[in-house]
């Protein structure tokens, strides 16, 4: 898991061997009248961003040294310049690249399909990705798709393997990040891959259809309808910026290179809100409008409380950011995907990353949905099979804004607890929201390592 060169067993043997050996450093006990360590913040995707410095207003400088995980794929400066040509603000590609590859995918699914209906689009996408001639360009993609021939799509997400058949990447990329200087070091990114190219699903998806013609009699259903669910306002919203430009970019090359079906690709735009509330509200309206495919949502506990009003509408749910491995079994009959890999594969990683620098006490503070309490326990477990006592790991969990207009949450409680743990470590999991645990810890007086 942890290299993307080399034979994987002799890697994950090294790296177990590796993760034993720095875990044996330290004692379990902490002396009572020991001084405050020095704690070393750690991150994950939901806050290593080079917007995230930001939440912390006038003391940004926190977040220096802090290191973190997130799922990344190496991009190409080419993919870089074309996002930034739908957002020529864009400061960071989170996520972009699977937002992308959601809407393409889904889009090559309609044209093998010859149809909108959302139930046929779903017994394709799978196959999309796997089987098929192998096709890099969008605009290939769908020239084959039009012309009857099973794809294998490559995109820059989806570069080592395709879907497993529970409509998910059988592998994946992580980065692992450093703050420096209020922003991310790309000095020091490490890329490191994680899965099993075995895991793509074998089976073979219905016979593609040739498109006939202009297709202008919209037998078809077309066009094919898109409706975002993305972050725009709440907690995530930090991540928005590369996830809307990942989507656009998509919509703009697939009606670029002929649209789907005869037709341009439409896209309606729509905000998750970080909310259940603002979230269901959006899927509703999307359901009015006809929508076929709903690309979202951010957040995975989002996805989780939508899905049900989603596969009662007969629509499909393909979200480019959920990572919360509970999602994989969710009774979607077959109606959600997602290209982001699941967290399953991010605990080691993330548990990697903090025992290189041999703490002796860790903490591991999450948001209290299934995105946070899911990756806190794979982590946990990670540690636990590297060695790591639960005398040795404190779990806190903390209950996250409802929407944009909550109040903030009060992290004090949790700061003087952590302090008083005494941790060299503290993995924050969290959103925008995470940035105030940081800046109560620096008022409880834990002295942040730089």
């Amino acid at each position: 898991m942890l290299a993307t060169r080399g034979p994987r067993a002799a890697i994950l043997a090294a790296g177990a061997a590796f993760l034993l050996a720095t875990s044996a450093c330290g004692t379990t006990d902490k002396p009572e009248d020991s001084a405050t360590p020095q704690v070393r913040l750690y991150g994950t995707d939901g806050n290593m961003l080079n917007s995230f410095p930001g939440e912390l207003k006038d003391r940004g400088n926190l977040v220096d040294g802090m290191k973190g995980t997130t799922p990344l794929t190496p991009l190409t400066e080419d993919f870089k310049e074309r996002l930034r040509a739908v957002d020529p603000d864009l400061k960071d590609y989170l996520y972009a690249a699977e937002a992308y590859d959601a809407v393409v995918i889904s889009a090559l699914a309609a044209q093998l399909a010859g149809s909108t209906d959302p139930a046929a689009i779903a017994r394709q996408i799978v196959g999309v990705t796997t089987n098929g001639q192998r096709c890099t360009e969008t605009k290939v993609c769908l020239a084959l798709a039009r012309a009857g021939q099973d794809v294998e799509y490559r995109g820059p997400s989806l570069s080592r393997a395709g879907f497993t058949d529970t409509g998910e990447p059988a592998t994946a990329s992580y980065a692992t990040l450093h703050f420096d200087d209020q922003k991310i070091n790309d000095a020091k990114t490490e890329f490191v891959g994680a899965g099993d190219e075995s895991g793509a699903s074998t089976k073979l998806p219905p016979k593609p259809k040739k498109q006939q013609g202009g297709r202008t009699d919209r037998s078809d259903g077309s066009p094919l309808i898109l409706g975002g669910l993305l972050p725009k306002t709440g907690d995530l919203a930090l991540a928005n910026p590369p996830l809307a430009a990942g989507a656009a970019l998509a919509v703009r090359e697939v009606n670029a290179a002929g649209g789907v079906l005869g037709e341009p690709m439409v896209w309606i735009d729509g905000d998750d809100g970080t909310s259940v509330a603002v979230a269901k509200a959006t899927v509703a309206s999307h359901i009015r409008d006809k929508v076929h495919v709903i690309i979202g949502a951010g957040g995975s506990g989002i996805s989780a409380a939508v899905l049900p009003d989603v596969v009662a509408a007969g629509r499909i749910l393909f979200s480019p950011s959920n990572t919360d491995s509970g999602l994989s079994k969710a009774e979607d009959k077959g109606l959600y995907f997602r290209t982001a890999p699941p967290d399953s594969l991010q605990g080691r990683a993330l548990a990697d990353v903090m025992l290189r620098d041999g703490p002796d006490r860790i903490v591991v503070v999450a948001r209290k949905d299934s995105y946070g309490e899911g990756l806190q326990e794979t982590v946990r477990a990670e540690l636990e099979r590297a060695g790591i006592g639960a005398d040795r790991v404190k779990l806190l969990t903390y209950e996250p804004p409802e929407d944009a207009q909550a109040a903030p949450v009060d992290f004090t409680g949790l700061a003087k607890e952590i302090k008083s743990y005494g941790p060299e470590a503290v993995l924050v999991i969290g959103f925008a929201e995470s940035a105030g645990l940081i800046t109560a810890l620096d008022a409880a007086g834990v002295p942040i390592r730089h």
